[in-house]
């Protein structure tokens, strides 16, 4: 795969935005961003707080295949949200704050704490719901690994075990996110069919190794550097442990 990195450590691929030319471009429209991957119009992001593949975002934080959205939290694959968290594939949604694992929602406005809906449209002033949607299917549980960091280390770094350009390549090569729901087990697959494979593995993390907080950007690394990054937490762990 081939990058274009500027000074500020962002980087976009020529691969997945087509062309050296609107890899270029878009690296160019980046504003104040810091160790950005393939995001485009972003402004004020940075790898420390986890942008990836985002356009047109400001300030949000661990957001991914973005766009359009301010002030975001946890979000994935979302468009024109304002001040959501934790929601992913909504679109068009505005003024809504502190909902949470909400998806495929859209034109929702000013709803408040809602949680696990799913599929809403035009809503508006809802609060507190839960679990909204025509589709019955209960919310996956998100399971918790014990010594996550160097389970997923010991696992990756068996020969031709880490291939960090597709989620599952096979059963026994995977990428960093891939393992981490591999490892997971039956309840990190369901996780994953339900909201994708790069949000599964956060929310596997979140749960698995409290006060670390895993950066998505991390999931599109280099092989060599994801192993360097697992391994360096591995050995943090285990010494913590000790």
């Amino acid at each position: 795969m081939e990058w274009l990195t500027d000074s500020r450590r962002n980087k976009c691929s020529v691969e997945y935005f087509g062309s050296r030319e609107k890899a270029q471009k878009a690296l160019d429209s980046l504003e104040g961003c810091k160790g950005c991957v393939n995001c485009s119009d972003c402004s004020g992001c940075s790898r420390l707080s986890g942008c990836s593949r985002c356009s047109y975002c400001s300030d949000c934080s661990r957001c991914s295949y973005c766009s359009g959205c301010k002030g975001c939290l946890y979000c994935s694959g979302c468009k024109g949200c304002v001040n959501c968290s934790d929601c992913s594939d909504c679109s068009d949604c505005s003024g809504c704050s502190g909902c949470l694992d909400c998806s495929y929602c859209s034109y929702c406005s000013d709803c408040s704490r809602c949680s696990g809906c799913k599929g809403c449209s035009r809503c508006s002033d809802c609060s507190r719901f839960s679990n909204n949607s025509e589709k019955k299917e209960a919310p996956a549980q998100v399971p918790r690994v014990p010594d996550l960091h160097r389970l997923v280390y010991e696992a990756a770094k068996q020969p031709n075990a880490l291939e960090m350009y597709s989620w599952h390549t096979c059963k026994n090569t995977h990428c960093r996110a891939g393992w981490a729901v591999t490892l997971a087990g039956p309840e990190g697959k369901a996780l994953e069919k339900q909201v994708g494979t790069e949000l599964a593995a956060m929310m596997i993390y979140d749960a698995s190794c409290p006060g670390y907080k895993i950066n998505p950007a991390r999931f599109y690394d280099s092989n060599e550097d994801a192993l360097a990054d697992m391994k360096r937490l591995a050995e943090a762990s285990h010494d913590t442990q000790r």
